[in-house]
């Protein structure tokens, strides 16, 4: 799949905004602190990306009824469902000049009663998109750091009318920021959930 710039200016995937507030004090001391034990910004991408999907809970996986959306939120509550954790590793990663982006998944509800959109950040290296999913490993969801061949936590499945959007969005998609912003706690969100962009 060609992944495709919401607008052609590389420079709005390094840009800070109110969701990712990489000039955040709580966003800037992280950042410092894992750059402090990588050698290059490859290295410092993997990191910010295992920080985020290894220790912040998925908030449904860990009962957190809280909603963030904000990456310093996100990174100070340490909680936050796949858009919040997206967001936080993409003001992670522009902390350190590496451009980010959102993009997205339509998946099926695994109970079969609809859709869902799902997170994923995409970090760009040489010259490339490579898109990551932060949302955090569980039995059945195996999700890795990868620029050689993408290791995502699920594959859409077309003939479930499962889909990869292949926009890369220097802003959260509105659809998602209002859910986020308009939810009073989880089980609320999970009612309110995007079903499509």
């Amino acid at each position: 799949m060609e992944l495709i710039q919401n607008t052609p200016d590389l420079s709005a995937y390094l840009a800070a905004d109110e969701v990712i507030d990489h000039g955040h004090p709580v966003v800037r001391e992280t950042a410092a602190r894992l750059a402090e034990n990588v050698p290059d910004s490859y290295a410092y991408a993997q990191a910010a990306y295992e920080f985020v999907r290894d220790t912040i809970p998925h908030s449904q996986d860990s009962g957190d009824l809280r909603v963030t959306w904000r990456a310093s939120d996100v990174l100070r509550q340490g909680t936050g469902i796949c858009y919040a954790k997206a967001h936080a590793v993409a003001a992670l990663l522009r902390a350190e000049d590496i451009p980010a982006a959102l993009c997205y998944q339509r998946l099926a509800h695994d109970d079969g009663s609809g859709y869902a959109v799902h997170g994923l950040v995409a970090v760009r290296f040489n010259g490339a998109w490579h898109r990551q999913d932060p949302r955090g490993n569980k039995p059945g969801v195996d999700a890795r750091f990868s620029l050689d061949g993408e290791r995502l936590a699920w594959i859409p499945d077309p003939e479930s009318n499962e889909v990869d959007y292949p926009v890369l969005y220097a802003e959260p998609h509105p659809a998602v920021l209002d859910a986020l912003k308009a939810a009073l706690d989880r089980p609320y969100l999970w009612q309110t959930l995007p079903t499509a962009l």
